[in-house]
């Protein structure tokens, strides 16, 4: 049975991942900060089969004593403070835990596996917030990288230590540059999850209006559940690489909630959106457009998830939860 060791188990992307590796006949444990966390509970009601293991990416003892236990044949280092506005109120903190982290993970694997590197096969979670004031439209692999903010930033020494780390001591560590991938799972904090959680609230006679900041940002928008699948495919491949992975489209906030009204039967929704410039960045990344033609091509990879389909997807899992509450 092959093994997996999956750092930010407890995200959306955690749990999207942990549902396939399961399907697949893995053994899947998942690393979680903090013995009273109070996302421990929901794993074990959602995904049972994961088995729980305490540590934190700070700590490298903690990773490396993860390692000992899980004996995974692949590690999944989903863990980060992935929340982009945050990270310019604790830019400090986002930098240890999104950046140094990954030097941490990549550390322990590598003392972790002694004299044989590719031992355990790493995958990294790199962003689509690393070409922040793009270069080139659209962003490949080769895209010079320009962060507009400390997460961006973060995510780019995390990239470059997983490429040094393949480079100088041959491990088998890959990264996926992931572009804005969103499902029922997403934390209320981002403006998908915001916009169709208050879509459905309006809807159901619960709240009047929804109070965002730029509707004119444009984002590459896909579903999570088809970019997991993406990095598990990253570590089937004989030699370790970095994929760009998107949809190849892009769409406006303003689009996502004119798809999102419309799914409920509400076409005249523009005076139920207000814009406050607390929510505007700092710096804003303006157009965000993947090029996955490698993925494609070497991982046998594409989207199946449309993007009106995930906006659906989205407003439908927010409704139901409302009348389940109501019932």
């Amino acid at each position: 049975m092959t093994r997996a060791l999956i750092t930010g188990v407890t995200g959306q992307d955690g749990y999207y991942l942990s549902k396939l590796l399961h399907e697949k006949g893995y053994e899947v444990y998942g690393l979680v900060r903090g013995q009273n966390n109070p996302k421990i509970e929901f794993l074990e009601r959602e995904l049972p089969f994961v088995r729980i293991l305490t540590g934190d990416l700070l700590d490298l003892s903690s990773l490396i004593r993860a390692l000992d236990v899980a004996k995974p044949d692949e590690f999944y280092n989903l863990g980060a403070i992935s929340f982009v506005a945050y990270s310019w109120e604790n830019a400090m903190l986002t930098s240890d835990v999104t950046g140094k982290g990954v030097l941490n993970a990549l550390e322990a694997v590598r003392l972790y596996s002694g004299d044989d590197p590719g031992k355990v096969r790493f995958y990294q979670a790199s962003s689509s917030e690393m070409f922040g004031k793009v270069q080139h439209v659209p962003q490949s692999e080769s895209t010079l990288l320009w962060p507009r903010s400390p997460y961006g930033v973060a995510k780019v020494f995390g990239h470059y230590m997983t490429i040094n780390y393949r480079e100088s001591y041959g491990m088998h560590a890959s990264s996926g540059i992931l572009f804005n991938h969103e499902s029922p799972m997403r934390g209320p904090e981002f403006v998908t999850r915001k916009i169709s959680m208050a879509v459905a609230n309006i809807a159901r006679g619960r709240q009047q209006t929804i109070t965002l900041g730029n509707t004119d940002a444009k984002r590459d928008w896909g579903f999570a559940g088809d970019y997991v699948d993406a990095m598990w495919r990253m570590l089937q491949q004989d030699e370790a690489d970095d994929y760009v992975v998107s949809t190849n489209e892009t769409h406006s906030v303003h689009e996502f909630l004119e798809v999102a009204f419309a799914h409920v039967g509400i076409d005249d929704w523009q005076s139920k959106v207000l814009q406050d410039p607390r929510f505007m960045r700092p710096a804003e990344v303006d157009l965000l457009i993947g090029d996955a033609s490698k993925a494609h091509e070497k991982l046998g990879w594409k989207p199946t998830v449309s993007f009106p389909e995930l906006v659906r997807m989205m407003v439908d899992a927010d409704l139901a939860r409302i009348d389940a509450e109501s019932a």
